[in-house]
């Protein structure tokens, strides 16, 4: 123990202990980021276009794009890091929490839910057509924000709502991207 040190700091020290180095598990997030973007990327190319732009232009598949581009890109830098040095360590991370891989998959299936609902894109109920994404994304974030914890009804509703708005709003009506 150096002499800045009190009995209490270095108890601390010794009672927590981080996640051990590894460099598999390194090449594997690396590998599994690399697939995950580059399928991005295809997909990217498979955007159908409603009309051509002119040349010098940007259209639909143009920010997708630059988005799977610069994502394979750094995928390939983390797979290039991850095999040239040693595994980085991770005593400043947390140890896997009781319940994690519950919320994990949990998360999964809500968004896997989410997803399928959405492919609806619209309903008609009572005669009337009733956008399905504004219903579905506040249920999504709604379900999201209970099963990791958020409590308050009132602002969890107040919350799941307004962003949901803002997002219909602008993507749905002033960008006109079909939701």
């Amino acid at each position: 123990m150096s002499p800045s040190e009190t009995p209490v700091e270095t108890a601390g020290q010794d009672q927590y202990q981080g996640a051990p180095a590894s460099r598999r598990l390194e090449i594997a997030f690396a590998v599994v980021a690399l697939a995950f973007t580059a399928g991005y990327l295809f997909l990217t190319t498979q955007i159908s276009l409603r009309r051509e732009v002119a040349p010098g232009q940007i259209d639909a598949r143009f920010w997708p794009l630059v988005i799977g581009i610069t994502g394979v890109v750094v995928a390939i830098a983390l797979l290039a890091i991850a095999l040239t040095r040693p595994a980085p360590t991770r005593e400043d991370l947390e140890r896997i929490q009781p319940g994690g891989y519950v919320r994990v998959i949990a998360t999964l299936a809500i968004t896997g839910a989410f997803i399928a609902v959405w492919s609806l894109s619209t309903v008609i109920l009572f005669g009337y057509r009733i956008e399905v994404f504004p219903v579905a994304a506040a249920l999504l974030m709604a379900a999201l924000m209970l099963l990791y914890g958020h409590r308050r009804w009132l602002s969890l509703i107040i919350y799941s709502a307004s962003v949901t708005a803002f997002v219909y709003v602008v993507f749905g009506m002033l960008l006109r991207i079909p939701l």
